[in-house]
């Protein structure tokens, strides 16, 4: 019999698969607003809660999950490039990603 203190319920098989359930349904919902996994890992943890909550997600816990979201989100955005005439090869919701990446200010010259 298994001691339950050394027991890692972070990364058991049903954890995984939850994970993965779960860095899906984010993955959708960000890929829909054009952002790709390098944009998303480069987000404060205040934007990514923010951001999983606005997708109606609990948001993840650990970094993990949001790093199965960021590969998720950059094999869409390849399958999408393979399939330019695809429906489902261009987010519908493009214009929002401005509220969640900002592009860096280009100082005066």
């Amino acid at each position: 019999m298994t001691d339950p203190n050394e027991v890692d319920f972070a990364h058991t098989d049903a954890a995984d698969r939850k994970r993965r359930e779960k860095a899906t349904e984010l993955a959708r919902y960000i890929w829909e607003r054009a952002i790709s996994g390098a944009e998303l890992l480069d987000l404060p943890d205040a934007q990514l809660r923010k951001l999983a909550r606005e997708a109606s997600v609990n948001p993840p816990s650990t970094r993990e999950t949001w790093t199965v979201v960021a590969e998720q989100l950059d094999e869409k955005s390849r399958w999408a490039a393979a399939h330019p005439g695809h429906p489902r090869a261009t987010p519908a919701h493009a214009d929002e990603k401005i509220m969640w990446v900002k592009r860096p200010i280009q100082p005066w010259s």
